[in-house]
């Protein structure tokens, strides 16, 4: 066994599941021994498409993903997407071959280049130490919650491994090894082999011991009257937990943008804080005299640059990274710890609610702002001017009308631009895991390949992607991965014949727009020739073509063209401009 099997071995051994890449001289061998250890391998037209798959596929399944790139270029090209991933926090783990002569072609310093956008690197030393490097990278990228490269050295790759070593990969293998790879892990972390992991996939956090910035909370939560919770991504798998929390305390309910859905079908549920936020859920989070983060970070797109948060409100912030705390506004108390235990634990101290109140009347929640979120809680339920000419359909009644069509288990995943707003808000997902939203670093053309490892993680549901054309247009190479994958996707082009973001920021101002305006390109025939199905859509009455489709067999993907009405920006995009 050389190191380059070793890896694969391993990593089969600790749970992987699939892996995602292009595949080039330096990364054949691991990545074939990745396969024959029994590790999905899904094929990438391009390192930028592959690693947005394998950051898709993370968020989605709750697991490290792996991505398998050349040396040098297939690094490089994959680093957009790897600079998401690490913003994000992914448990991504990337499998980087190194050249170590300065002469070669493919010689670049991997190290500060991963460094540099935010990733942890790490590096295999020999054929003795593989599988400690390997399975301490693989931990960091899972308990770190955190992207990490992993430099495989050409020559090292080749290095036959001495018995002590290949013994312990078939250990591994056999999972006698798990035992030996837990010793390693500092008893704090409480892991177990197998991971134990919630109802959602992710792993269990550790029980929350109280604490004074526990009790101190759970004061808090008892003295608020109008309080709010906001989930972020670190709040998955937590829901039964905080709504039961929020019906204690009288909370009403928001989501950052990347946990839309967390409380889809609450009757308290504002859906998503920020930029994207109804009047309604705005009025009501301005309003609020404690917010409470829940795996949220409070960037400046979820406070809409601090202007949600009321002057006189109290700010709690609940993450398992201590760093996070208060990095992108002041808060009043930071707690560290998982979501799940900490809201556990406080409600543990809060005791007995018999407070004469009854369920549903306590702090924020009335009879009546339950009917105004029932009539207003919703940007459909937001009255509006549609702007459809016959030639183009306003995006707002496009994206209403594919609501409707669309099954109810489905998800949905979303590139940048102008359009992104209207499928984040106007589609509708039924949970947390429905919704993938790779916008970290806010780079166009990363909205196919999102939809794709989400396909790969939930074959169980229809996946949605929307882009714009200009970010079709970037990633298109992937439309053939999706029709070898045989994947029964929809995707739904926004095309508004040029990059809008830029159209409708500098436009105003009397700047030419030759730069960032461009012809009519037919995207349905270009789909087709892929191997979609296609329809393109201007007005209403083309929307039964998507019918048709959703009706069976399916055995095609579709990609939905719509010509969509170019003359306004979208309602957040002035928001989106002002955090520049």
């Amino acid at each position: 066994m050389n190191v380059a099997q070793a890896v694969g071995a391993a990593l089969a051994a600790l749970g992987v599941r699939a892996a995602f890449g292009v595949v080039g001289s330096g990364n054949f061998h691991v990545t074939n021994a990745l396969v024959e250890n029994g590790v999905r391998y899904v094929a990438a037209r391009h390192e930028g498409g592959a690693a947005t798959m394998a950051d898709a596929y993370a968020r989605m399944s709750g697991t490290v993903a792996v991505l398998t790139v050349h040396q040098g270029p297939g690094l490089t090209n994959a680093l957009t997407g790897i600079t998401e991933a690490a913003k994000s926090r992914t448990p991504l783990l990337v499998l980087a071959p190194e050249v170590t002569s300065p002469t070669s072609n493919f010689h670049i310093d991997q190290t500060a280049l991963a460094e540099a956008v935010g990733a942890h690197c790490a590096r295999v030393g020999s054929a003795a130490t593989v599988v400690d490097d390997t399975v301490m990278a693989f931990l960091a990228a899972l308990l770190g919650r955190r992207t990490v490269v992993l430099n495989l050295p050409l020559d090292v790759q080749a290095q036959t491994l001495p018995e002590e070593a290949a013994e312990a990969v078939r250990e591994l293998l056999a999972g006698r090894g798990h035992r030996d790879v837990a010793s390693r892990v500092p008893a704090a972390w409480g892991l177990t082999f197998p991971i134990e992991s919630g109802d959602d996939g992710e792993p269990e956090g550790l029980p929350a011991e109280p604490s004074d910035e526990l009790t101190r909370f759970a004061r808090m939560l008892a003295q608020a009257r109008r309080p709010v919770f906001v989930a972020g991504r670190g709040a998955r798998g937590a829901r039964r937990e905080l709504e039961a929390l929020g019906e204690r305390v009288g909370a009403l309910l928001a989501t950052s943008a990347v946990a839309k859905g967390h409380f889809h079908g609450s009757p308290w549920d504002l859906d998503v804080s920020g930029g994207f936020a109804t009047p309604l859920a705005a009025e009501l989070i301005r309003g609020a005299d404690l917010v409470v983060g829940w795996g949220c970070s409070f960037t400046m797109w979820t406070t809409r640059h601090g202007a949600l948060i009321g002057p006189d409100a109290k700010v709690v912030q609940v993450d398992l990274d201590p760093d996070a705390l208060g990095v992108h506004r002041e808060i009043d108390l930071g707690v560290v710890g998982d979501v799940r235990e900490t809201a556990r634990a406080v409600a543990a101290l809060l005791g007995d609610p018999g407070d004469g109140h009854e369920a549903g009347t306590r702090g924020y929640r009335s009879a009546e702002i339950a009917g105004r979120i029932a009539r207003e809680g919703r940007w459909r339920d937001v009255p509006y001017e549609d702007l459809s000419t016959g030639e183009r359909i306003d995006p707002r009644t496009l994206t209403i009308g594919l609501d409707d069509l669309l099954p109810r288990e489905r998800v949905v995943a979303v590139d940048s631009g102008n359009f992104m707003g209207y499928p984040s808000m106007f589609l509708t997902v039924p949970d947390s895991g429905s919704f993938c939203f790779t916008q970290a670093f806010q780079s166009i053309g990363l909205g196919l390949a999102t939809a794709i490892g989400a396909a790969v993680a939930r074959p169980d549901r229809l996946v949605v992607a929307a882009l714009g054309d200009g970010g079709a247009l970037m990633g298109v190479a992937e439309l053939e991965t999706v029709v070898r994958l045989g994947l029964a996707m929809m995707v739904v082009v926004y095309d508004d014949d040029g990059y809008g973001a830029e159209v409708h920021h500098f436009g105003p101002h009397g700047f030419p727009l030759g730069t960032v305006t461009f012809p009519p390109t037919d995207i349905a025939a270009i789909a087709r020739g892929f191997g979609f199905e296609a329809v393109t859509v201007r007005r209403e009455e083309d929307l039964p073509g998507v019918a048709e489709w959703l009706k069976g067999p399916r055995d095609k993907p579709l990609l939905v063209h719509a010509k969509v009405t170019g003359d306004h920006p979208s309602w957040w995009l002035e928001e989106a401009f002002r955090g520049h």
